[in-house]
């Protein structure tokens, strides 16, 4: 089931981060089992350096989308979403480095949930070109 376009302000309230740590702002469509993630590189952005998205805002935004799409499966059933942790990062590729004003779009693929862990390839695009991907198991706090 696909849903609509959630926009920034909804996006946020979803996440535990808060400005100016948030690198989502955009839910793009969303199922039991996947969902795609947008955000739009500014200049203020605490890991936009030389015209350039860093390789850790890259990673937190791969990391956040996975956080959405927990915070929006917890606020489908009136429930709060707990705080989530990295557990694990596995061979993260990064082929490219967005610039300003670029637009890029994780998508989120729930390979294993067990437990309050969970299992996910993402892969990242911009102008749907793959520049980024990889593997990340977060856990729920208890």
């Amino acid at each position: 089931m696909e849903v609509l376009l959630l926009e920034k302000e909804a996006v946020e309230n979803l996440l535990p981060q808060k400005f100016p740590f948030v690198m989502v702002d955009s839910m793009i469509s969303y199922s039991e089992t996947s969902l795609v993630s947008g955000f739009n590189i500014k200049s203020d952005n605490i890991f936009f350096n030389n015209n350039t998205f860093l390789e850790a805002g890259l990673i937190e935004h791969m990391a956040q989308s996975v956080a959405l799409h927990t915070g929006y499966q917890f606020f489908l059933r009136n429930e709060t979403a707990p705080t989530g942790y990295i557990g694990s990062i596995k061979e993260i590729e990064i082929k490219k480095l967005p610039e300003l004003n670029d637009t890029i779009q994780s998508e989120v693929t729930i390979l294993q949930e067990f437990a309050g862990i969970t299992l996910v390839n993402i892969v990242t695009k911009l102008n749907n070109e793959e520049i980024a991907n990889g593997q990340m198991k977060t856990v729920l706090a208890k």
